[in-house]
């Protein structure tokens, strides 16, 4: 099933609908969470989805996670960073997948390209300098052979589950004290100081609710893993407010099933049970007179005895020929019932 949704997530790639490979993809990904195919065939749908990049890397990154030797996953990686230009970490994701696939021109290709592109970066930071410095700087060089180069600016990715979003920060060697984290009902605010640079900000506002108090944070050796206790069980389009539509999980289908169905009417709704129980309300408060009301009467009573009262009201009756109606199953149980008519009255056998 899940090979069959790639299929289908490739035919919807090739027809240039990504929205719906990445849909497709994602519930591959679902049913075979192991497969790093999977993710980096979603990479490269999320690249073609410019409002995605990062989470391009971050797929990337679990396919090289499950598979170190998959090629396209670095490839992918690459790209998706190239589109950061964050072109440090592309280069080194792109001589890793070199290392790996020795004979894939493609990677020789883009490091060609993100060698040129750091080399202007670069050229465009020596004019940013003052064209004047002072004598001292003379005998000093501007740079070395041995600096290393700045660290990364730090990225992040997010996944979730129905009820919670986990946003992790891409930051390595950064002591906890440096990382201040606040939650609020639909807004996230991070603050990463980092040495010798501009503080990192992230503080989106939330594409839903969360629960401030249930939130956490953990500050790990090379990232920022954040938990975030959505207040809703929905699939978030994006982390960020107004980029698509919550998704609300699948309803039961056995219960909704088991519903009768509601037909249109231009007819006021009825209420039966309300009526059900007005017509009983009538019959216990109708007043009837005669024969009707002594029949109602006994039928009363029959309805609300035990068994034994009932067994003494039908023997009695029945031996009696009609005249007596006794609800003592003692004393009717114990001996036969003998004919008591009315005074005035003549009882005659049939």
């Amino acid at each position: 099933m899940a090979k069959e949704l790639a299929e289908k997530a490739k035919e919807a790639f090739l027809d240039d609908d990504f929205d719906v490979a990445v849909d497709l993809y994602s519930k591959a990904i679902d049913l075979d969470p192991n497969c790093a195919a999977f993710f980096a065939d979603r990479a490269l749908a999320n690249i073609k989805i410019l409002n995605f990049i990062a989470e391009a890397v971050a797929d990337a990154n679990k396919a090289i996670e499950l598979e170190p030797t998959l090629a396209k996953a670095y490839l992918r990686k690459g790209t998706a960073c190239m589109k950061l230009e964050e072109y440090r970490t592309a280069k080194a994701a792109l001589e890793k997948g070199a290392s790996v696939a020795p004979n894939e021109s493609e990677f020789k290709k883009m490091l060609d390209d993100c060698n040129l592109l750091i080399a202007e970066e670069e050229k465009d930071l020596v004019q940013q300098m003052p064209h004047t410095l002072p004598s001292s700087s003379i005998t000093s060089p501007i740079a070395t052979a041995d600096d290393s180069p700045p660290a990364p600016k730090p990225i992040h990715e997010f996944y979730q589950k129905p009820e919670e979003a986990v946003v992790t920060i891409f930051a390595k060697g950064i002591p906890k004290q440096n990382v201040n984290v606040e939650f609020g009902d639909q807004i996230l605010s991070v603050v990463i100081d980092i040495a010798g640079e501009k503080a990192y900000h992230f503080q989106p506002r939330l594409f839903g609710k969360i629960i401030p108090e249930k939130c956490r944070y953990e500050v790990l050796s090379t990232k920022v893993e954040i938990r975030l206790a959505k207040a809703e069980i929905t699939t978030w389009a994006s982390i960020e407010y107004g980029k698509g539509q919550a998704l609300l999980p699948k309803p039961n289908v056995a219960s909704a099933v088991s519903q009768r169905p509601v037909y249109p009417s231009s007819k006021p709704a009825k209420d039966w049970d309300k009526l059900v129980a007005e017509v009983k309300k009538e019959e216990k408060d109708e007043m009837l007179d005669g024969d009707a009301a002594m029949k109602k009467g006994l039928s009363d009573i029959y309805q609300s005895s035990n068994e034994d009262m009932r067994r003494a009201m039908n023997k009695s009756f029945a031996e009696s020929n009609g005249t007596v109606l006794s609800t003592n199953w003692k004393e009717v149980g114990a001996k036969k019932v003998e004919s008591d008519p009315p005074d005035g009255m003549e009882l005659k056998k049939w």
